[in-house]
Parts: structure tokens; sequence; C-alpha cells
């Protein structure tokens, strides 16, 4: 059962995923989070009935301009110079970290309602240099240890777990279909606040008439444009308040690990068990997985891992981020953005368990067990 100290998420917002140079490519963070964070607001207020009093914006921001994003989002939101704002970077799980940091100030006695997502503008991030020589991407670890590139690191652990060419095609199909079908039938309207004409995740369906024919990124090797996940601009926010403040996903438990820094893509896998022993749950009494899928590869490494199938209906049901787009710092609040709208949007019952997790460059996973409230 949660505790009457577990903070919870009344309302949860998103834009539409743009991919990197598209649609969104003109708008800078700010002007991604800020509309975000007012749409959740009114509905939290909606919710509770009552104006909202924000005590800190905490937003997730990888590779964007610096400049302490979640204050400047929280200026550009309109919500005074009192309120102040942060910055977390854990890769692709700080969306989720930051939603995970809002839930620990408020269990830990300062009650007051936290704006808390991510954040992300793949199409406006500056370009890094040294000495004047650009460079792509800063280091994960440091010299003297394994360092490749995401792409690399999931090529090898397909190639060290053995996922075929044809089950990752598979996955990034299945994850397409999903995807489609949710956005046929309205069922990301909700959480959705349209900006610059876009109205949708722009890279559902995308690639998946070419999934068969796309040639591998390695030579001699099984991943492809296909089953790798598109960059994307966007961003995803959350209003946490304190238990009993309205129904919502309450924050049952969480856990951050450390796995290899050659394969981080397995990093979802123990940090979704640990969770679950935070929890004193098992992944039977979990009703729906947002399992953030950077690559084919590495969703499949760790649902192997977890003893999860492939075709598992509770995981990314509505299609992951192999559909929907990667906006790497806002990825892990999407997916709780996702698990609001399958489990409280939905109306599913009091008690209800829902799992997001993530795995993370340099050696990281991210997971948070969730429980709807009334």
């Amino acid at each position: 059962m949660p505790s009457d100290r577990d903070p919870v998420i009344i309302a949860a917002r998103r834009t539409p995923i743009g991919t990197r140079g598209r649609a969104l490519a003109e708008l800078r963070v700010e002007e991604l989070a800020a509309p975000t964070i007012r749409a959740a607001l009114t509905d939290a207020e909606a919710s509770i009935g009552a104006p909202i009093r924000v005590a800190d914006v905490v937003l997730g921001n990888c590779a964007g301009p610096g400049g302490n994003p979640g204050r400047v989002a929280a200026l550009a939101a309109g919500l005074g110079v009192d309120v102040p704002g942060g910055t977390v970077d854990r890769q692709c799980g700080s969306g989720l970290a930051a939603v995970l940091d809002a839930a620990a100030a408020i269990r830990a006695g300062d009650e007051r309602p936290r704006v808390a997502g991510g954040v992300e503008s793949a199409s406006t991030a500056p370009l890094r240099s040294v000495g004047g020589v650009a460079y792509d991407r800063a280091p994960f670890a440091p010299s003297g240890f394994p360092d490749p590139g995401m792409t690399r690191a999931a090529e090898d652990l397909a190639a060290r777990d053995g996922i075929t060419r044809a089950r990752q095609d598979g996955h990034a199909a299945r994850s397409h279909a999903r995807a489609r079908a949710a956005l046929t039938a309205g069922r990301f309207e909700a959480e959705l606040v349209p900006l610059a004409g876009l109205d949708h995740d722009d890279a559902i369906g995308g690639a998946e008439a070419l999934l068969a024919r796309l040639p591998p990124l390695f030579d001699g090797g099984t991943l492809t444009a296909g089953t790798s996940t598109r960059i994307g601009d966007g961003a995803a926010a959350v209003v946490l308040a304190a238990a009993g403040a309205a129904p919502g996903l309450a924050v049952r438990a969480s856990a951050v690990v450390g796995c290899d820094p050659a394969f981080p893509g397995i990093g979802a896998a123990p940090a979704i068990e640990a969770a679950l022993r935070n929890a004193g749950a098992t992944l039977r009494d979990i009703e729906a997985f947002e399992i953030v899928e950077a690559f084919a590869a590495q969703s499949l490494a760790v649902l192997d891992r977890l003893g999860i199938a492939d075709d598992d209906p509770r995981v990314s049901a509505d299609g992951g981020a192999l559909a929907l787009g990667h906006p790497w710092g806002a990825t892990g609040a999407v997916s709780v953005v996702r698990l609001f709208s399958r489990l409280i949007r939905t109306g599913a019952p009091a008690g209800t368990l829902g799992v997001a997790a993530a795995s993370v460059g340099g050696g990281l996973g991210i997971a948070a067990v969730f429980q709807v409230v009334g």
C-alpha cells in the first residue's frame, strides 16, 4: 500500500515530439517547456479546485544551452521571480530523475507542490568544443573506462546477447503499430500540448515500411536506422503534490543503479528489479511498463533480463521511443506522462501499479514504481 508520505502526480502533460530539424526546430528549451508547465498546472488546479503556488521547478536536460533551463522555463511560464528552478542531468534518465528529485523533496517534509519533468531541443543544442575543436558529445566515462557511443554500445549488446536483426525489426514494427493505433484512437490527445502547428509525434510510422530494407549501421551488424530511435525535440511536465491533495499516481518507490559502461543499455533491468524490491512488488503485480526504447536491441536485452516476452501488452502499450521519438532529457518524463494517461486518464482502479524506467549512457539505470490513488 502507498505510504501517507508518498507524493502524488496530479497532472501530466507533454508536447508532441518533433524529429530534430523539423516542426519544433526553431523553439528554444524554455519555449518547449513553458507552455507544457502551464498546461500541467491548469490541469492540476482544476483537479484540486484551487490555485497552486509552486515551490520549485525541476527539469531534466542533457545537451541544451546551460544556464539552468529549469529556472529559465519557470520564469518563461510566468510563475513569478520567487519560484526557483533547477536542472538535472542523468542523460536519457534526466526527466525521470527530475520527477524523483521533486518527489523526494515533498517526501522529506516540504509538502508544497512542485513541477518536474524534462526538456530537450536537439535542434538548437549548441556546438561544443575544446580548444576550438568541436566534438559530438561529452564523455560518458573517464579515461580508463569503456566509453562507447550509445549506437555502438547497442550494437555490441546485440552481438553479445545474440539479438537478431529480425527480432529487432519486429520490435520496432510493433512499437510503430501500437503508436499508430493509439494515434488513430485519440489516446494521446489529452496529454499533448500542440506547438508550432504540430499536434502529434511526427516519427510515428516513419520507418515502419522500410524496416526490412534498411542497411545496417555497422558492417556486419544488426542495428539499422529503423531500430534506433529518432532524436527529437520536446518537453514533458508533471505536477506533484502531497498525499491526499487529489487523485493521481503516487510515487511508491524508485532506484538508480550503475552497470558496465560498455553495455549501458541493460541498466533499466537492474533498476526495475531494485525499484520493485523497494516497493515490495513483483513483475506480475505491474499493470503498465514504460521503458525508454532508445534502441530495439537495448529494449529486448532489458526484457530478456527481466523475463518479459517481447510482445507483452503491458510494455509501452501505445508505442515507445522507437515510434514516438527521443528528446534525450525529456524522454524519462514522457514515460511518466504516458503512465499517467494509461492509468489515470483511463480510470484504472486504485492500487494499480505502473513502472517507468530508462537505461542511461555511461552505465546507469533508473526506474520508479507508481500506484493509482483515489
